[in-house]
């Protein structure tokens, strides 16, 4: 956040503007003692208006409106410490949906792009009483809230699905509690504190079956007995210390090796979920795989090869160590630093020192999907990526292992696709789309990846159907739509 205006003793003071990131204006009006005092407005990154009224000590206080990010008034009123205290809202048609009066009434909460997050009481102000949230108008919550927070009774949802049933306390469950499958059978009920699984409860397979049942402490098993998917007792931990197994919620073996404090800690091994094939065997540090030697399975439906054997530090590859191709031959060999390769040689003897050099990579059936620059372990430079068929699919510059610079991608027709700027891996500043025929698809400029300023065309079966103009991702300015008949 940018802020250009008149300062009095190192404070904001008087009239004064602040912006986005990108430039554009977040807020502009009055000031004093730094914070935001008297009238101003809000806006949204669009441009758009988000609030105008009046403010104390930096928060909405006094005769206000809200606005939806299209611009339509969401609420018109008054305004107590930053909350809604008397006014009427509205939804993005302009019908009145509730009316509030001394921070109290029935009223529903919408986010910037129309859609309702909450429906239920409020009390000073805030979520106090029976109430509902929803996430893209999917319920996901339903109970009782007490100073804006969950607190009392209430169920979760992931898209309908009941997922929990329990006791809240500000905001998060405490006191007893019930985790569901998605099949509706009880994942795990027992007691919780601060949100997480916390005294006696049992849990259960997919089936209905116990898999354990005992102590928790802080989320993980303490003390208690566990049982496999057909009602066997496997093994038993006693002060988060124990041999144990842990299985999969459909009852197949996930680990098998030594616990403490309650963790993975010390020698065990990983099986894949799908075929029940080692993943991984070395050694666990605090719940962590792999400080000591280890090695790394890669499982398909054909079954496992070895991926990697060497060293571990911190969950990372440290230390020396070998990666290989699906077939068993050497892909690299060398010494890794923080999960970077860093000193050794590659498959057909190309080598790195000390994280740098210039390298090819080669996928398991010996095609080539990069060739270029490496610095500290990390695509860096000048390079090129290639598709799987060996066409290329890029050629730019990289930095820290993405692209970043100018660079151009291609179909694999070998035609064009896109020309122009990279940050962090995507499209960023001035750049050129094309479809794969060659026919410009947009000039302008790009923002995290979109389509942000600039001319576009549209075209269906190679007929130019829309032409006009962006602005701030969206279509805005002059066009026009070419109606086929």
């Amino acid at each position: 956040m940018i802020f250009r205006g008149e300062y009095l003793n190192g404070k904001r003071n008087d009239k004064g503007k602040e912006y986005y990131d990108n430039d554009k204006i977040m807020f502009r009006g009055e000031y004093l003692n730094g914070k935001r005092n008297g009238k101003g407005k809000e806006y949204y990154d669009n441009g758009k208006i988000k609030f105008e009224g009046e403010y104390l000590s930096g928060k909405r206080n006094g005769k206000g409106k809200d606005y939806y990010k299209k611009g339509v008034l969401q609420f018109e009123g008054e305004y107590l410490n930053g909350k809604k205290w008397n006014g009427k809202g509205f939804d993005n048609k302009g019908n009145i949906e509730f009316e509030i009066k001394n921070g109290k009434g029935n009223i529903k909460e919408y986010n910037e792009n129309d859609k309702y997050i909450f429906i239920g009481v409020y009390l000073n102000g805030e979520r106090n009483g029976k109430g509902s949230e929803y996430d893209k108008r999917y319920l996901i919550f339903e109970g009782e809230y007490l100073n804006g927070k969950k607190n009392g009774k209430g169920k979760e949802y992931d898209k309908n699905y009941l997922i929990f049933e329990g006791e809240y306390l500000n905001g998060e469950r405490n006191g007893k509690g019930k985790e569901y499958y998605y099949n509706g059978k009880i994942k795990y009920e027992g007691e919780y504190l601060n949100g997480e699984i916390n005294g006696k409860g049992i849990e259960y397979y997919d089936n209905g079956n116990i898999e354990f049942e005992g102590e928790y402490l802080n989320g993980k098993k303490w003390t208690g007995k566990g049982f496999n998917y057909k009602s066997n007792m496997e093994f038993e931990i006693k002060g988060g210390k124990g041999n144990i197994k842990e299985y999969y919620y459909n009852g197949k073996l996930e680990y098998e090796g030594e616990y403490l404090n309650g963790e993975r800690n010390g020698k065990g091994k990983e099986y894949n979920y799908y075929n029940g094939q080692i993943k991984f065997e070395g050694e666990y540090l605090n719940g962590k795989k792999w400080n000591g030697n280890g090695k790394e399975y890669n499982i398909n439906i054909f079954g496992k090869y070895l991926l990697f054997e060497g060293e571990y530090l911190n969950g990372e590859r440290n230390g020396k160590g070998k990666e290989y191709y699906k077939n068993g031959s050497l892909k690299f060999e060398g010494e890794y630093i923080n999960g970077k390769k860093w000193n050794g040689k590659y498959y057909r003897d190309y080598e790195i020192k000390d994280g740098k050099g210039y390298i090819k990579e080669y996928n398991d059936y010996d095609v080539l999907l990069y060739e270029g620059e490496f610095l500290n372990g990390e695509r860096n430079g000048k390079g090129n990526e290639y598709y799987d068929n060996g066409k290329l699919k890029y050629k730019g510059e990289f930095l820290n292992g993405e692209r970043n610079g100018k660079g151009n991608e291609y179909y694999d027709n070998g035609k064009i696709k896109y020309e122009g700027e990279y940050l962090n891996g995507e499209r960023n500043g001035k750049g050129k789309e094309y479809y794969d025929n060659g026919d410009l698809i947009f000039d302008g400029e790009y923002l995290n990846g979109k389509k942000w300023s600039g001319k576009r065309k549209e075209y269906e079966d190679d007929v130019l159907i829309f032409e006009g103009e962006n602005l701030n991702g969206e279509i805005n300015g002059k066009s026009k739509r070419i109606l086929l008949y």
